[in-house]
């Protein structure tokens, strides 16, 4: 073993050995202390992130190091003296304060049942759908007790310390462990940037901030649908890219064919749910859907043109985006209690925990934190990322003017609160007290923004009205037939309109509350079976006309659109059905309250008359007879912000991972485009403000093309943005888009001066 002594004290040290003539003067007996080295000099616990190191342990109390190194067969890992041989490791960051070591032969320091494994693959909470799940490869480093300028690692599995000969329950008993910088460390895996440059404009020279605004997203869906895989691929993992973009066969099996919602959603054209309810009992497509392999190959997915139940917004595509200019988004926590209960209910898929809405809203808000912490770990510690959860516009407004990216939460689900129309078990309906309780709740997890209702009937409202499978979700939700009229008021809506799709399960009922006709309360753990026994209103013609829902607002419903206003919440209004946008908006309109309408409505404009936002997005093709048309529709929209006196900008509301598609691309077989198009992507190209250049991206080993595959993901709103300019879209015409962050900040301010006011503040 190979002592870390300073030299002058090593020769005092041998001296004093020899003049003691014995036999074993050449050994230092173990309890004998030694003085070491001075440690590397470094920054902190949080300063190793993808650090190249090698480590050596002593024993608490000796000073006696040996260094890392592999087991002669390669399967393990010990200590020896020989720092030839000791192990290079990454050290990849997996939350603040926390590693994992990687080896320069792509292994993993595993510890498992006390033995010290060299690993090359891992299970993790992913791949077993076990939130429990821990692989043995996480480590806390911590400043040693007996050494500050040192370390010691406490193994997050088991609770114990790395020692000099093995694992140590006792603190007192940890290895004191130096960190030595080092070199050839393997790379660990991760998808690149494809962007170089740095963030330097944060604000217009009238001290507006400066970047556009994505007013709805949902970034992590992966978290809705039971937490399985339902919705595949995270935004981010502690074990880094493979865990959280793998291989989706083990979910959505060969060649997709268990994906079943999300072939009947993106092929919902061309399948009738007639046709779905035979695929869920045979538990398979009909044919082969999308090609499965993840990192590092994507063959196929992320594409959310084409591909609706696959992730969209790993963080380094967020971060991509940012780089383009994203400033402000609002990630909405979703799920969809129906569809888990359908795909789980069907034993096709796997689920980790209820499909309970609230219970995925708890676990986004969560993970939401979770990935701010993570990028802050691989930024160099707490707070220095560049993701920042928000709870104010003062405090957004500070952060875009820092550089970074300010994230708002939000919740899009239909039984929010738990207030269903039709409880569970014969439950008591919720009731006022229910609803302060919860948002006086979600408004200390931080939660800004609430849209009232989603798809399915609650206690507030009737749902959106959305048609086809929602029809039949509904009646699922809640056993009550569909409530559609021709008798509609003059409401511009994006769901509540037209054919409705199964015209024997509509029977419009003068009584909302009233008790449902069919018990659909088996639907959970039988769906098929269930939705079998009433095929009888399945197989009717469609209602043709203009329908819309026969209910809207509740009292309940009005009761919480008063109190979120009292509360300055970012009140999102447009799943509400046509009835219950028209009552909505008079009681905006009695409190001089703005609104979001992030799916678009702006209703003729009168949603900026009380300072509201909305949301735009580009013509998909370019016509050559109108060069920069594209922003034909941006245009529009700022004539109506300025006539009511509105701050002039508007920002996207890509609704990425919403099952809402994205833009497609304007060449190839593929393409959306009916005319031929001209002018298309080319590298390299500068970001709007010219500060950063981006490359062609990359997904692993594979070349992504904008042309023909669209925008296959968020990080690919910098192609968006630089197509638009290419078609004759002018630097002025396309500035309102990058003030969007600055118009919903002053929507917001004066959502919350609204509330102050109401509280008599």
């Amino acid at each position: 073993m190979r002592l870390l002594t300073p030299a002058p004290f090593a020769a005092l040290l041998s001296l004093t050995l020899v003049a003691a003539c014995t036999e074993d003067a050449d050994v230092l007996p173990d309890d004998v202390p030694i003085e070491r080295d001075a440690a590397p000099e470094h920054e902190g616990i949080y300063s190793f992130a993808n650090a190249c190191v090698t480590l050596d342990v002593a024993a608490a109390g000796t000073g006696q190091a040996a260094f890392l190194i592999a087991t002669e067969d390669g399967e393990g890992f010990r200590f020896s003296g020989e720092e030839g041989d000791a192990l290079r490791l990454t050290m990849r960051a997996t939350d603040l304060g926390t590693y994992l070591f990687y080896d320069q032969d792509e292994r993993y320091l595993v510890v498992e049942d006390g033995a010290f494994l060299r690993r090359e693959t891992l299970s993790s909470d992913r791949t077993t759908l076990d939130d429990t799940f821990l692989p043995g490869v996480q480590w806390a480093l911590e400043l040693s007790e007996e050494d500050d300028t040192r370390f010691r690692l406490k193994h997050l599995k088991t609770g114990a310390y790395l020692g000099a000969e093995g694992m140590e329950e006792d603190v007192e008993r940890a290895g004191v462990v130096t960190l030595y910088q080092a070199e050839d460390c393997a790379q660990y895996p991760e998808l690149t940037l494809d962007a170089e440059g740095e963030i330097t404009q944060t604000t217009f020279e009238d001290g507006s901030v400066y970047g556009f605004a994505d007013t709805h997203s949902h970034i992590f869906s992966n978290w809705g649908f039971g937490g399985g895989s339902i919705f595949h691929g995270a935004p981010f993992h502690p074990l880094g890219v493979p865990h959280a973009l793998g291989d989706c066969t083990a979910f959505h099996g060969e060649m997709g064919r268990q994906d079943l919602f999300g072939y009947g959603f993106d092929k919902s054209d061309e399948v009738s749910e007639l046709d779905m309810i035979g695929a869920f009992v045979s538990g398979k497509t009909p044919q082969d859907y999308h090609r499965t392999d993840g990192w590092p190959t994507f063959s196929e997915w992320p594409s959310a043109h084409f591909l609706s139940t696959h992730q969209t917004q790993y963080y380094m595509w967020i971060k991509r985006a940012y780089y383009a200019g994203l400033r402000l988004v609002v990630n909405h926590a979703t799920s969809n209690q129906v569809i888990c209960d359908l795909v789980a209910g069907s034993d096709v898929q796997r689920v980790r925990y209820s499909c309970n809405d609230m219970v995925a809203v708890d676990r986004t808000i969560e993970e939401t934190r979770k990935l701010e912490r993570y990028i802050d770990a691989q930024s160099g510690g707490p707070g220095k990322g560049w993701f920042r959860v928000v709870e104010s516009p003062d405090e957004a407004r500070t952060v875009i003017e820092e550089g970074k990216l300010a994230v708002i939460l939000g919740i899009e689900v239909s039984n929010l609160f738990d207030c269903f129309l039709i409880p569970p078990g014969g439950g008591e309906r919720c009731n006022e007290q229910q609803v302060l309780d919860n948002l006086e709740r979600y408004r200390e997890l931080g939660v800004r923004a609430i849209f009232p209702v989603h798809k399915f009937d609650n206690a507030f409202s009737a749902g959106d009205g959305h048609r086809e499978i929602i029809e039949l979700a509904n009646f699922a939700m809640t056993g009550h037939f569909s409530n559609f009229t021709d008798d509609c008021p003059d409401i511009p809506t994006a769901f509540d309109k037209g054919d409705v799709a199964f015209g024997e399960l509509n029977d419009p009922r003068e009584d909302y509350f009233a008790q449902p006709p069919v018990d659909m309360s088996g639907f959970a753990d039988d769906p098929i079976t269930v939705l079998v026994g009433q095929a009888q209103y399945l197989m009717g013609g469609s209602l043709h006309g203009d329908y819309c829902q026969n209910a809207g607002l509740t009292e309940l419903g009005e009761f919480l659109m008063v109190e979120l206003m009292k509360r300055g919440f970012i009140v999102e209004i447009d799943h509400l059905p046509r009835r219950g946008y028209q009552r909505a908006f008079e009681l905006l309109q009695e409190y001089d309250y703005p609104a979001a309408g992030t799916h678009g409505n702006n209703f003729r404009g009168a949603l900026y008359e009380l300072g509201g936002i909305s949301k735009v997005g580009f013509a998909g093709c370019g016509d050559t007879e109108n060069p920069g048309g594209r922003v034909d529709g941006l245009n529009q929209r700022l004539e109506l912000i300025e006539s009511a006196g509105g701050y002039p900008a508007e920002g996207f509301g890509f609704d990425l991972n919403g099952f809402a598609g994205a833009p497609g691309p304007r060449f190839g077989e593929h393409s959306v485009c009916a005319t031929p198009q001209e002018n298309p992507i080319t590298y390299p190209f500068t970001s709007f403000d010219g500060a950063i250049t981006f490359t062609r991206p990359r997904l692993g080993e594979r070349n992504l093309d904008f042309n023909t595959e669209g925008m296959a993901h968020l990080g690919l709103v910098a192609e968006l943005i630089e197509d638009v300019r290419r078609d004759g879209t002018s630097d002025e015409a396309m500035e309102p888009i990058f003030r969007s962050a600055e118009a919903y900040l002053r929507f917001w301010e004066r959502s919350e001066a609204r509330g102050a006011a109401l509280r008599g503040e």
